[in-house]
């Protein structure tokens, strides 16, 4: 593999280019993005030179689609390459769905961010120790380069990953933007005497709202499925917060241990 294309060099692409440059890639990473954003990409060191989508498909052994996930859906309706093509959208049914086309793609999601976007976040080390999934076996050269960030690869079905990440990602950041809602709109004076928990748990609250339209747009009903039971355990407290904290408590662990 000589040349890597990252269309959408933000924070996960520009951590994509620049993890691969750690792990010893010595090939060329193109870059697709505006041009503020590739003069920013190029300084820090996660791409090489910007290009077109169009010249990026033609000259690449592999792109990864780093985009929004509507950009994304948008890429892939017209893209036309022999490369080897993945993506790191937040869900994937209707990615891979959109890719139906293009005999070498695999769906993919690194378990990876911030609450911050921009390649002025990236780091090399983003994806090290976290999870990577792919929705199918992935070409040998993609998974040696992702194992070479340090990642834990796992593959599953697009439909399996889309309800997975509705609890382990899109939950907490509802729950995460409720809370920040709830304290400003009714205790705003609260925050004189907060402590690190109420921080901790509004830290994802500021997540941009345009990744975040994608991402519900596209796993709706696993969504909205996941925030129905969550009510349900909100309101279920009242008669059993004894039995609850005991739950949840073993739950902590469990998650840290994994972690």
């Amino acid at each position: 593999m000589q040349t890597i294309a990252i269309a959408g060099v933000g924070l996960i692409g520009g951590s994509f280019g620049l993890a691969a440059r750690k792990a010893g890639f010595s090939g060329t990473i193109l870059g697709v993005s505006s041009p503020r954003t590739i003069e920013k990409a190029i300084a820090r060191g996660a791409i090489d030179c910007g290009t077109t989508l169009r010249d990026a498909a033609g000259a690449a052994d592999m792109l990864f689609l780093a985009q929004p996930i509507s950009v994304i859906l948008e890429t892939l309706r017209d893209l036309k390459t022999e490369a080897i093509v993945t993506d790191a959208g937040s869900t994937k049914a209707a990615i891979c769905n959109a890719a139906k086309s293009l005999s070498r793609f695999v769906g993919g999601h690194p378990m990876a961010g911030k609450e911050i976007s921009g390649v002025e976040a990236a780091e090399a080390g983003l994806f090290c120790g976290r999870p990577w999934v792919f929705t199918s076996e992935p070409p040998a050269e993609l998974r040696e380069l992702v194992a070479s960030f340090g990642a834990r690869i796992l593959v599953m079905k697009a439909e399996d990953h889309d309800r997975m990440v509705a609890w382990s990602s899109h939950l907490p950041q509802l729950v995460s933007t409720a809370l920040a809602g709830a304290v400003h709109r009714h205790a705003p004076d609260a925050v004189a005497v907060a402590g690190p928990g109420l921080r901790d748990m509004t830290r994802l609250a500021s997540s941009p709202w345009d990744i975040w339209r994608d991402i519900i747009a596209t796993n709706h009903d696993n969504v909205y499925a996941a925030l129905d039971a969550y009510i349900a355990r909100l309101e279920s407290l009242r008669e059993g917060l004894d039995a609850e904290f005991e739950r949840a408590s073993c739950f902590n662990r469990e998650l840290r241990e994994r972690q």
